[in-house]
C-alpha cells in the first residue's frame, strides 16, 4: 500500500542537542537526498558533507543516508538526515523539503506506513510506542519482546490451529458422508477446542502480566485528616512530595506521584482528608478525592491506630464503606502501631486485609508492597513475558468466550453449523490484536498516541 505522497519529521526529540535526525519516506526520499547532496545516495551508505539547496545556499553539515524501497522501516524509500541538533538548522532543512512538495507526518504515521506495508504488525507497532515510553528496565525488557515478535507469535500459532480447525468442522458439515465417522461426535474436535482454550488462557495471564506493566496500578489514599496519608505518600516516593502538619485539612487537591515497585508502575494519588467541612476550596478536595476513589485500582484506608482497635471499616468509618464501589478493591492500613504497641503484622486474609505500619518508624512497608503486588496479580519476571494492553486483553477474553460456546454446542447439540460461527468469532477476535482484521477508528486511535517522527 505504498502512498502517492512524501512526509518529513524530526525523528529526535525537539529541543536543542548535539544531533537531529529529520526522516523522509515516500517517492520523494530519494530525490530530496539528491538535491541536498548533489549526488545520487548510495543505498544504506553513510554520505558524509555538506547539505545545500540547488541555488547553493548552504542548510548544515551532516549524515545522509537513504533505504530504498522495500528495504526500510515503512517499506518505502527512506531517507534519513543527520544533523546538528540546533531548532533553526532543523527547522531550515524541514522548511526546504516541504518546498520539494514533502508534508509534515501525523503522529505515528512512519509506524503506521511499516504496518500497512506488513513490515511490521499491530502488536509490534505498539510495542514501539512501549519501548519508547518504557519507565522502567522490565517495562523495556518487554516492549522489546513484543517488538521482536514474542507476542505476535503467539497469536499467530492460534489463529493457524483456528484455520485447521474451521477448515475440518466445515468439511465434516459437508460432507458427512465420505467417512463412516462422525467428526463431530468423535471428541477429537472437542479435543482440539479444548488445548486451544488451555494455549488462549496461558497467553492471557502473560498478557496481563504485560498490561499490568504498562498500564500499572493506581493507589489511591483515603481516610480521616491527620492519619498519616501524606506521610504514607512522601515514604513511597522517598522524597517529601506533600505538606505534612498537624493542621487538620492542609492537602486540599489530589497529589499524584508515580513509582515502582519491581518494576511495576504503581500511580499514587493522596487525597484530602474526608470529612464535613464548610470550606467551599477543602470541600472541593473531597468531592475530587470521591471521583479519584472510584476509578481506583485499590483503596488504602488509613486509620490512626491511636484511634480504634477495630479491624472492621463498617465499625470504624460506616459512612465510608456505604459509599465505596467496591469494599474488595479495600485494604485497611493501621498506622502509628509504635505509638499502640502493636507488631508490624499483617491480616491479609482478613476481610478486607489489615496491614500494621508505622510510617515515622518505618514498619511493616514490605509487607505493603507485596501485598500491592499480589492483589494485582503481578510476578516480577520478565523470562517469557510481552507488553500487553487492555485492548489485548479484550480480544483475548472474546475469542475464549467464542471458543467456550462453539464447545458447548458441540458438546450438548451436535450443532456443527454453530460451531463454525463460533470458531470464525474467535478467529476475528484474535486478528483484532495483530491488525489482521481491525476497523480503521481503531487505527486511527493507536497510531495517534505516538509521537511525531515515529
Amino acid at each position: 500500500m505504498m502512498k502517492e505522497d512524501t512526509i518529513v519529521a524530526l525523528a529526535t526529540p525537539p529541543g536543542r542537542g548535539g544531533i537531529g535526525v529529520v526522516r523522509v519516506s515516500g517517492p520523494l526520499a530519494k530525490k530530496s537526498a539528491q538535491l541536498l547532496t548533489g549526488q545520487d545516495p548510495k543505498p544504506r551508505y553513510a554520505h558524509y558533507g555538506a547539505l545545500r539547496t540547488p541555488d547553493g545556499e548552504l542548510i548544515d553539515q551532516g549524515l545522509v543516508i537513504f533505504f530504498p524501497a522495500p528495504h526500510s522501516f515503512t517499506g518505502e524509500s527512506v531517507t534519513e538526515f543527520q544533523i546538528h541538533g540546533g531548532p533553526i538548522i532543523i527547522d531550515r532543512l524541514i522548511e526546504y523539503l516541504l518546498s520539494l512538495g514533502l508534508r509534515l507526518a501525523e503522529p505515528g504515521e512512519f509506524s503506521q506506513r511499516a504496518f500497512l506495508n506488513n513490515k511490521i504488525d499491530l502488536v509490534q507497532a505498539e510495542a514501539i510506542a512501549d519501548l519508547i515510553n518504557a519507565t522502567s528496565r522490565q517495562a523495556a525488557e518487554q516492549a522489546l519482546n513484543s517488538l521482536q515478535g514474542a507476542f505476535s507469535c503467539q497469536i499467530h500459532q492460534l489463529v493457524e490451529q483456528l484455520i485447521f480447525l474451521r477448515a475440518y468442522v466445515e468439511a465434516a458439515i459437508d460432507f458427512p458422508e465420505e467417512e463412516d465417522v462422525d467428526y463431530l461426535a468423535s471428541g477429537q474436535i472437542a479435543e482440539k477446542i479444548q488445548s486451544l482454550l488451555d494455549q488462549l488462557q496461558g497467553i492471557q495471564k502473560t498478557a496481563q502480566q504485560g498490561v499490568l506493566m504498562q498500564e500499572g496500578m493506581t493507589v489511591v489514599l483515603a481516610g480521616r485528616p491527620n492519619a498519616g496519608k501524606s506521610s504514607l505518600l512522601n515514604h513511597l516516593c522517598d522524597h517529601e512530595r506533600a505538606l505534612v502538619t498537624d493542621i487538620a485539612g492542609t492537602t486540599r487537591d489530589l497529589l499524584k506521584e508515580s513509582i515502582h515497585i519491581d518494576g511495576m508502575p504503581l500511580h499514587i494519588i493522596d487525597t484530602a482528608g474526608l470529612r464535613e467541612t464548610e470550606d467551599p476550596v477543602e470541600k472541593l478536595g473531597v468531592a475530587k478525592a470521591w471521583q479519584a476513589i472510584e476509578k481506583a485500582d485499590r483503596i488504602l484506608l488509613l486509620v490512626d491506630a491511636q484511634t480504634t482497635a477495630s479491624l472492621d471499616p463498617k465499625i470504624i468509618w460506616p459512612e465510608f464503606v456505604e459509599r465505596l464501589p467496591d469494599p474488595q478493591r479495600l485494604t485497611l492500613i493501621r498506622n502509628k502501631i509504635d505509638l499502640t504497641g502493636e507488631t508490624p503484622e499483617s491480616l491479609l486474609s482478613h476481610q478486607p486485609p489489615v496491614i500494621r505500619l508505622s510510617i515515622k518508624q518505618n514498619l511493616g512497608f514490605d509487607a505493603l508492597k507485596q501485598h500491592l503486588k499480589k492483589v494485582m496479580g503481578f510476578e516480577q519476571t520478565t523470562e517469557g513475558c510481552f507488553m500487553a494492553r487492555r485492548r489485548h486483553l479484550q480480544a483475548l477474553k472474546s475469542a475464549e468466550n467464542a471458543l467456550i460456546q462453539g464447545l458447548l454446542q458441540l458438546n450438548t447439540h451436535q450443532a456443527g453449523e454453530l460451531l463454525a460461527e463460533d470458531l470464525r468469532l474467535a478467529q476475528e477476535a484474535l486478528n483484532q490484536i495483530t491488525g489482521d482484521f481491525s476497523a480503521d477508528d481503531l487505527l486511527g486511535k493507536i497510531f495517534g498516541e505516538f509521537c511525531i517522527g515515529k
